[in-house]
């Protein structure tokens, strides 16, 4: 049985099972320019700002001595992981995707990346955008 101290190793809890997202073989997963914009801005960030500056905060950590003590260590190593799953992952899936930017000819039936409004008996309308799972 693994302690509650300090004296994790860098492997634990890693989980290199990269999901795919459960997007099911034989499916294409789209998704709108928007959407690919924002996951495309989330990987910048966490492979050019966040990861590097992490980095650095594990390097000065471990020049401190003793790890089995050093809390900022050790959440660094484990934040440094949760950053790599996130990383591979975004990588796969943007790999994957299929960008929807153009509108389909038929304008009067429900398609991916419309807005739909729905409306109750109360007159109560409701607006939502036909989307894929990554948005």
């Amino acid at each position: 049985m693994p302690s509650r101290g300090g004296n994790q190793s860098d492997a634990d809890d890693e989980d290199d099972g990269d999901d795919d997202g459960g997007i099911p073989g034989g499916f294409t997963n789209y998704i709108t320019p928007a959407g690919h914009k924002r996951l495309n801005e989330e990987l910048t960030k966490l492979w050019h700002v966040d990861r590097p500056k992490l980095v650095d905060t594990i390097a000065w950590a471990a020049s401190n001595g003793d790890r089995s003590e050093n809390g900022d260590y050790i959440y660094g190593k484990r934040r440094l992981r949760e950053i790599d799953r996130r990383v591979r992952f975004l990588s796969k899936r943007l790999e994957q995707l299929r960008v929807v930017e153009e509108l389909p000819k038929d304008r009067e039936r429900v398609f991916f990346g419309a807005w739909v409004t729905l409306g109750d008996e109360s007159g109560k309308q409701s607006r939502y955008r036909i989307v894929g799972p990554d948005e």
